[in-house]
């Protein structure tokens, strides 16, 4: 029983993950993938997609959060952005490296 005053669990429509998140991204991500890897089994080009879409789940996560939260969360939003800052950066250094 909650106390007088506070409000009960928000409606399934507005339930949302910690980060912000729509409950269905990372479920939805994860079936394509295992989709696009299951197609690959049988065309091994098609394989290489698959594992880039698994890479690229969080990356759209991240983007979806700094869009989404930042009218009402703009640390979190620009969390996110400074990870796929970092991302980035991994990446140019990479560049360098080899």
């Amino acid at each position: 029983m909650s106390a007088p005053g506070e409000k009960g669990p928000a409606p399934a429509q507005d339930r949302r993950e910690l980060a912000g998140l729509p409950d269905w991204l990372y479920p939805a991500g994860f079936w394509v993938a295992v989709a696009v890897l299951a197609v690959g089994l049988f065309f091994p080009r098609v394989a290489v997609w698959g594992v880039a879409w698994v890479g690229a789940v969080p990356v759209l996560a991240a983007l979806w959060v700094a869009v989404a939260a930042w009218r009402t969360d703009r640390r979190l939003s620009a969390a996110a952005l400074a990870a796929l800052a970092g991302l980035a950066l991994v990446f140019v250094v990479k560049q360098f490296i080899g």
